[in-house]
């Protein structure tokens, strides 16, 4: 099992999987990282959206544009940018693209686990109901009757039509 001494599977590694972080364990650590991000730009969706109307250039074009620079000193003057600058900027963006990505699909696994819990939270709290509502049924479990009453009037409410915000708004 040994190549040159050392073990081929670390044991370390498959007995003892890492435990799972908690949820303030992540926030925390995420809050640290970030910190040390350096540049951030929070924008709302109107700022993304102005600013994503600018970008029209597809990428070979931009990469074309770019290689004029680098052709002729009198561009890179008049540009105001040295190629190495516009270089590193553009290689930059491409390795923030690669954050920006492994985030989003971090996101959308915590967001599907969330949703997944929530389900099971639902369903739970739907049989606990209608568990409930049956045993109510017995006055030997009186004690279940207001919690059971209490989510019908609960139900009852959520499932009313919401007024719109422009008929509040009329209303004396």
């Amino acid at each position: 099992m040994s190549t040159n001494g050392k073990t081929a599977n670390p044991p370390a590694l498959a007995e003892n999987p890492r435990p799972a972080l908690s949820p303030e364990e992540i926030i925390d650590q995420l809050r640290a990282i970030s910190m040390r991000m350096g540049e951030l730009a929070p924008m709302t969706a109107e700022q993304r959206r102005a600013l994503r109307g600018r970008l029209r250039t597809p990428d070979p074009v931009v990469n074309a544009s770019i290689n004029v620079i680098d052709a002729l000193d009198n561009v890179s003057q008049a540009v105001g940018q040295p190629i190495e600058a516009v270089r590193s900027l553009q290689d930059e963006a491409m390795r923030w693209s690669a954050v920006e990505q492994e985030l989003r699909s971090m996101l959308n696994g915590v967001s599907g686990a969330n949703l997944l819990r929530r389900v099971r939270i639902d369903l739970i709290a739907a049989q606990a109901y209608t568990i409930g509502t049956q045993l109510a049924r017995d006055p030997a479990n009186a004690i279940l009757l207001p919690h059971v009453e209490e989510i019908r009037r609960m139900r009852r409410i959520s499932r009313r039509r919401k007024a719109s915000p422009e008929q509040t708004e009329s209303e004396p």
